[in-house]
């Protein structure tokens, strides 16, 4: 009975197991698979066991529609205000005027409001579709399984029941099931029942193993007995939904700038409302006939509230484009286009928030292995004794010192070896260490695994540790109870476990000081080439010496008193870019350092390769150190010497968190790079991040920000690029944005004060709002990153997001349009000798043309050029065209809708010669030389001493 057994294992009820099924082979056998060989795997197969016991998968809630987003954007309380005012407008304007032209003012603002939220709604709506889409690539985990013999990687989605899994240290269990064999497992049960400690797994009194757990310690083999909504697991993450609200600090930032800026505008608004009520009720405004527009009693109610209305609509609209609602889109629209690109890229985004921070990292501490080498490990040199074996290695070894070697490399490994029946080439899996090794020792030592595996028992494993830097095996000999301890790991390290060493012969001798001296200073030359150094070792036990056991009957490998069988170094290349990107990254003035867990020399050989230290200078005191010297500074050290710190060898994941944690305090924005579950802290800690997406673990990449897929320190270079684009994209559009909000404001105001009425009516206005808040965003906020990004130094933790350029840019920007349209406003009739609405219609289209022009000033803030690879840029010459085409529309042909005239060519040629001078201005005012204080603090300092003369 399926259901019973399912429930057994979820439940762990471990005597209803035994009596019901009986062993883990008995319920492998029910469920037409096999412990050694897996399940047959063919299609057929697959289809049959997902059709009976269920696919892999869970059922999530469906992801939020278009309605949604159109339902989130109409709860808007300024768009609510609108809509009302729309509809009593429509209203009115009905009663008065009938159905044929009652309805323009009203269905005008009801199709503008309306449009501003379609853009809106759609473009939140496209965002969570693809960060759904993103958020299915993340969870797309690749899990080891075999089938019909052989090893391989399959989705955690293709999982079935009676799959056979291979899990070592840092994999997300993918299913519940049952432990067939393995070796000091451990696994993390604690996102499944909050208990933080790591609960113990065996075949005798704990074989369950639950989906979502993650493995803590040791390596194993589990049965799938079941998968996806049949787990806790899935239950569990069909009922969470996603929030893809998450709010980054710039967006946090934004808000708190939008509210800011809001309440101006609404402090504005209220102040116009109330100088043209004063007025209107006064009698100082007049009708288009030049009559008094309010004269007390004789006035129809009607058109009092008709003339109110408009006035509080017109104050509402100088609401709506006073709040820059523009910045968190604009945010949302890079963040979402850069992580489309940054996947392309080869970096997936987990968290929003480090594409931004990334912009502005100051100190990146990168791995070696993987990350700045290949990670395509091959055997390169063999040393038995003081001799480098460069012969077959059969003919001039002994029989017995091969046996032993055998041993150390067929146990004490993680990796398998797979052999087809067809006779084609063998497979290696594992990691590229332990491939290259056994590879190594099959093709070059003729090392047969199968034959091996019949004459020796494992009786105790200690899995890699990046902090011991080796990994063990004790085994037994089946046929005379011999026992053997094998340790296998960094050079330096097993040899400091040694006091004897072999010799080619087979002779063993003792290691005195000199020989210690001449095997250390073999390691070095070996390391210095760039070779990663291992060392094997081992110790013979008589059958029952009692040192092979521990308390309670547990195992121990002893440490003490082994013997050196030989030392292996292996060449890892540097990876081709790595060297270009870590230059770039330096011209970035984002630093550089290796943290490793190779030896010093080696640490320097590829450092030095890949351009962290410089080949023709002298290294300096302090730039290359090891992790326990690190590790051994008082706290006052480390702060005085971790900035001049470039390459730090045998590190362990503690070093690595503490330098980290110690560039924080020095007010660095600091990126990791991390691939093993004792990463996990300081990929935690760091501002940003970075798991490698193929040799990281789950624990790894859960504990990053960013996935790198590739694992090439280039992608690193490139998330700094994107990083730096997504921050000066924001700045851009801020100073667009901003520009407009100032010149809107002022203009609205003076004019509503001076003359009791504004230029710019609802729907223009209306329609301004649309094209800086979602044409502007769209265009300025889907830049592509420039090679000029990565020469300027990185931003850091303190920088306003203003910064002196922007603040001098829009004001000069912000003064030139105010000036020109007050101009208009009160001169423009007698100066164009046109009529009041041709004069309106001028305003109007003079302000749009000005942020169209002012839109190429934003692209660069900085430089001169803002014109540079403008023909790159397609999405924003289409975004220009666009406005234009529909500013064109807006003014000759929808002259009810938008309350315009149509304008003849010499008006049209006036608007754009008027609007164009914003290129030279733009050009002329980034001659002015720039404080080296923030704007705002002369402000702050200006008021402080005001305040302090007004106490005295």
């Amino acid at each position: 009975d399926y259901v019973k057994l399912k429930e057994i294992v979820r439940n762990k009820n471990l005597a209803e197991l035994h009596d019901v099924y009986g062993d883990v082979v008995a319920i492998a056998r029910i469920l037409e698979s096999n412990r050694e060989n897996g399940i047959r795997g063919n299609e057929t197969d697959l289809i049959r066991r997902k059709m009976a016991f269920g696919s892999n998968t869970y059922q999530k809630p469906p992801p939020k529609g278009l309605i949604h987003f159109i339902v989130e954007a109409f709860k808007d309380t300024t768009i609510l205000i609108l809509l009302a005012c729309a509809a009593l407008s429509l209203a009115f304007g009905i009663r008065e005027h009938g159905v044929g032209e009652g309805w323009y003012e009203g269905g005008s603002i009801f199709l503008a409001v309306f449009l501003v939220v379609a853009v809106s709604a759609s473009s939140n709506f496209r965002q969570e579709r693809q960060f759904d889409k993103l958020s299915k690539i993340s969870n797309d985990i690749r899990i080891d399984v075999v089938r019909d013999g052989r090893r391989q990687k399959v989705s955690i989605f293709d999982a079935v029941v009676g799959d056979v899994v291979f899990l070592t240290i840092g994999d997300q269990v993918p299913a519940d099931g049952l432990f067939i064999e393995g070796h000091s497992f451990q696994v993390d049960e604690s996102s499944m029942t909050g208990e933080s400690d790591h609960v113990d797994v065996d075949s005798v009194h704990n074989p369950f193993l639950l989906s979502g757990s993650k493995v803590a310690d040791g390596y194993s083999q589990m049965l799938v007995i079941s998968v996806g909504m049949n787990t806790a697991w899935g239950e569990m993450m069909s009922s969470i939904t996603r929030d893809s609200n998450e709010q980054t600090p710039l967006q946090e930032r934004l808000n708190g700038l939008t509210s800011s800026i809001g309440r101006v505008g609404l402090a504005v608004a209220c102040l116009v409302l109330s100088v043209m009520l004063l007025r209107y009720f006064t009698g100082n405004t007049k009708n288009v006939d030049g009559t008094r527009e309010f004269n007390g009693a004789d006035k129809n109610l009607n058109d009092v509230f008709n003339s109110v209305l408009r006035l509080v609509s017109t104050a509402v609209t100088i609401v709506v484009v006073a709040i820059p609602e523009g910045l968190p889109l604009a945010v949302t629209l890079t963040l979402a286009y850069s992580m489309k690109r940054m996947m392309a890229d080869q970096a997936m985004v987990r968290k929003l928030s480090a594409c931004e921070t990334m912009g502005s990292a100051t100190v990146i501490c990168t791995d070696k292995t993987g990350t700045l080498t290949l990670n395509q490990m091959k055997v390169t040199k063999f040393w038995i004794g003081y001799e480098e074996i460069q012969q077959e290695i059969s003919r001039v070894i002994a029989r017995d010192l091969i046996e032993s070697f055998y041993q150390g490399v067929a146990f004490n490994t993680t990796g398998s070896i797979f052999k087809p029946k067809s006779g084609s080439l063998i497979e290696y899996s594992g990691s590229p260490t332990e491939k290259a090794i056994l590879s190594w020792a099959v093709q070059d030592w003729g090392m047969d695994i199968e034959k091996l595996k019949k004459d020796y028992d494992i009786l105790h494993v200690e899995t890699f540790s990046s902090v011991k830097k080796r990994s063990g095996v004790l085994i037994r000999n089946k046929y005379n109870n011999f026992c053997y301890a094998h340790w296998k790991g960094a050079a330096e390290m097993v040899l400091a476990m040694c006091s004897c060493y072999f010799e080619i012969s087979g002779e063993m001798k003792r290691i005195s000081e000199d020989d210690r001296s001449k095997f250390e200073n073999i390691i070095e030359g070996m390391a210095a080439g760039s070779l990663r150094c291992i060392a094997f070792a081992y110790k013979r036990m008589e059958p029952g010496e009692s040192h092979s056991f521990a308390k309670d009957d547990k195992y121990t490998i002893t440490e003490q008193e082994l013997t050196l069988l030989g030392i292996v170094g292996m060449k890892d290349p540097c990876r081709p870019g790595a060297s270009k990107a870590i230059r770039s990254c330096r011209n970035a003035g984002v630093d550089v350092k290796m943290i490793t867990g190779d030896n010093l020399f080696t640490a320097k050989a590829i450092a030095t390769e890949c351009g962290i230290l410089d080949p023709n200078q002298q290294v300096a005191v302090g730039e290359v150190i090891e992790g326990i010297e690190f590790r051994n500074y008082t706290p006052e050290e480390r702060m005085l010497k971790v900035e001049d710190i470039r390459v730090m060898a045998r590190s362990s994941p503690i070093d690595k968190l503490l330098m980290v944690q110690c560039l924080k305090q020095k007010g660095h924005v600091v990126a990791v790079t991390g691939d093993g579950t004792n990463d996990a802290p300081a990929l935690k800690e760091a501002d940003v991040g970075l798991s490698m997406g193929i040799q990281g673990t789950e624990v790894a990449k859960e504990s990053s920000d960013i996935v790198i897929l590739d694992d090439d320190f280039s992608s690193v270079a490139t998330v700094l690029r994107w990083g730096r684009c997504v921050y000066n994209n924001i700045q851009k559009f801020i100073q667009f944005q901003l520009t407009v909000n100032a010149a809107a404001l002022v203009i609205n105001f003076i004019a509503a004060v001076s003359d009791g009425d504004v230029p710019l009516t609802t729907v223009q206005l209306l329609w301004v709002n649309l094209i800086m808040d979602t044409l502007g965003a769209l265009a300025l906020a889907t830049e592509r990153p420039t090679d000029e990004l990565m020469l300027r130094p990185p931003v850091g933790r303190t920088e306003p997001l203003i910064s002196n350029a922007m603040w001098r840019n829009l004001v000069a920007q912000a003064l030139y349009q105010i000036l020109i349209l007050l101009t208009l406003q009160f001169k423009g009739k007698s100066i164009f000798h046109v009529k009041e609405e041709v004069k309106n219609t001028l305003i109007f289209n003079i302000f749009v043309l000005c942020q169209v022009f002012n839109e190429f000033n934003s692209r660069n803030i900085v430089k001169k050029n803002v014109f540079t690879g403008i023909h790159k840029s397609r999405l924003f010459l289409g975004i220009i065209a666009i406005t234009l085409i529909l500013q064109i529309v807006m003014v000759e042909l929808l002259k009810n809708f938008a309350d315009t005239v149509r304008l003849s060519f010499g008006q049209w040629g006036v608007c754009v010669g008027i609007a164009s001078l914003t290129w030279p201005i733009g050009w002329i005012v980034k001659f002015v030389p720039l404080p080296s204080k923030p704007f705002l603090s002369y402000i702050r300092i200006f008021l402080h001493t005001s305040s302090r003369d007004a106490i005295r």
